[in-house]
C-alpha cells in the first residue's frame, strides 16, 4: 500500500467502529403503561386507641386516679382474652388546666385551677366479634377520650399479590392496545415497578362511646388492597 493512503486507511479503521458504537447506543423505541389492580379481603384485626383522662387539684392526684381506673380496663382487656402482646401504652400527659381572667389593662391572669393526666391505651383485638363488648365494657371501666378504630389484616400479603398481578395485567393490556392502535409490535419487559396502598382507617365517633348501653354495634366490612404498576416494554 502507497505510503500516502496508509493515513486514511488508519482513519477509515478507527471511524467505522466508532460510528457502529454509535448505531448501538440508539435508543430502544419502547411505550411506557400504568396499570391498577385492587383486591378485597375480610379485615381480621380490630386496632382500638382507648383513653382515660382524669382531672385533680395536683398532678399527683390526678395520676393516682388515672392509674386506678387504666389498670381496671387494662384487666377487664386481659378478662376479655386479649394477650400481653396486644396491649400496649402508647402515650401519657400530664398538663396543668388554667383558667384566664381578662384584666382592666388588657392583659390576662392565669389561675391554675387543676392538672389533667391522659393514659391511652393501644388494643389489637383478634377476635372481631368481641369488638364492640370489648368497647363498651372499656367505657364502663373510665375510657372517656380517643375512640378510634381502624381495621385491619394481621398478614395481608396474598390479597396484595393478587392486586399486584390484576394491576399487571391492567398494564399489559393497555399496552397491547396502544401498540396495536399505533401499527408496532409489543416487546419484552424492559422495567416494572409498583407501587402498593392500604385502606385508610375507618374511625368511629368517641361520642358513641358516651351512648353505649350495651354492646357496640361494629361492621368491619372489607378492606381493599390496591397497587399500582408502572411498566416499560419494548417496542419492535
Amino acid at each position: 500500500m502507497p505510503r500516502y493512503l496508509l493515513p486514511l486507511a488508519l482513519a477509515a479503521s478507527v471511524a467505522f467502529p466508532a460510528m457502529a458504537a454509535a448505531a448501538d447506543t440508539t435508543p430502544t423505541p419502547r411505550i411506557v403503561v400504568t396499570g391498577e389492580g385492587q383486591a378485597t379481603t375480610p379485615p381480621d384485626l380490630a386496632l382500638l386507641s382507648l383513653a382515660v383522662m382524669r382531672e385533680a387539684k395536683t398532678a399527683r392526684a390526678a395520676l393516682d386516679a388515672n392509674n386506678d381506673a387504666m389498670a381496671a380496663v387494662i384487666a377487664a382487656m386481659k378478662a376479655a382474652g386479649i394477650k400481653d402482646r396486644d396491649l400496649q401504652t402508647s402515650g401519657i400527659q400530664i398538663n396543668p388546666r388554667y383558667n384566664y381572667t381578662n384584666k382592666a389593662d388588657g392583659s390576662q391572669e392565669a389561675e391554675l385551677v387543676a392538672y389533667q393526666v391522659t393514659n391511652t391505651l393501644a388494643v389489637r383485638v383478634r377476635d372481631l366479634d368481641k369488638t364492640g363488648e370489648i368497647i363498651d365494657k372499656a367505657v364502663s371501666l373510665g375510657v372517656n377520650q380517643g375512640g378510634g378504630i381502624t381495621f385491619t389484616n394481621d398478614d395481608p400479603a396474598a390479597t396484595v399479590t393478587a392486586a399486584r398481578k390484576k394491576a399487571v395485567a391492567d398494564a399489559i393490556a393497555k399496552a397491547k392496545t396502544l401498540a396495536e392502535a399505533a401499527g408496532v409490535n409489543l416487546g419484552k419487559v424492559l422495567e416494572i415497578s409498583d407501587q402498593s396502598f392500604t385502606p385508610p382507617p375507618m374511625p368511629i365517633n368517641a361520642k358513641a362511646f358516651d351512648a353505649a348501653r350495651s354492646a357496640v354495634p361494629v361492621q368491619a366490612g372489607e378492606n381493599a388492597y390496591s397497587v399500582q404498576v408502572t411498566v416499560t416494554f419494548e417496542l419492535k
